[in-house]
C-alpha cells in the first residue's frame, strides 16, 4: 500500500516561503509553528517559489503535464484497409506459432 501524503493549502505554502524569506526563521521553526511535518517540505516550496514563482506553489500531483504520448489511435480505417491489416496480423501469427501449411 501507497503512503498517504498530506496536502497543503497554498496559504500555508505562501505563509511558510514568506516567513523564511523575511529572514529571521529556519526552515524547522517554521515547519513546528505552521504545523508541517518536515522542515524539507519547506525548503523545497522555498526553492520551487524561488524558480517559478506563485505557481511553484500550486498542486502538481494527479495534473497532466503535456500531451499523451505514443501514437496516435487511428479509427477510421476503409474496409480493404481493415482486411489488409487483419491478413498480415493473422499471417504472422500463423509464422509466429509455426502453424503455417506446407
Amino acid at each position: 500500500m501507497g503512503k498517504i501524503r498530506k496536502t497543503y493549502p497554498i496559504e500555508i505554502k505562501r505563509k511558510a516561503v514568506h516567513l523564511y524569506l523575511d529572514g529571521d526563521k529556519s526552515y524547522k521553526t517554521i515547519a513546528k509553528e505552521l504545523g508541517i511535518s518536515d522542515k524539507n517540505i519547506v525548503m523545497r516550496w522555498v526553492k520551487h517559489f524561488e524558480n517559478e514563482g506563485m505557481k511553484g506553489l500550486e498542486e502538481k500531483r494527479g495534473k497532466a503535464v503535456g500531451p499523451r504520448k505514443g501514437r496516435p489511435r487511428k479509427c477510421l480505417f476503409t474496409l480493404d484497409e481493415e482486411n489488409l491489416r487483419l491478413r498480415a496480423e493473422n499471417e504472422y501469427l500463423k509464422k509466429w506459432l509455426g502453424l503455417e501449411r506446407r
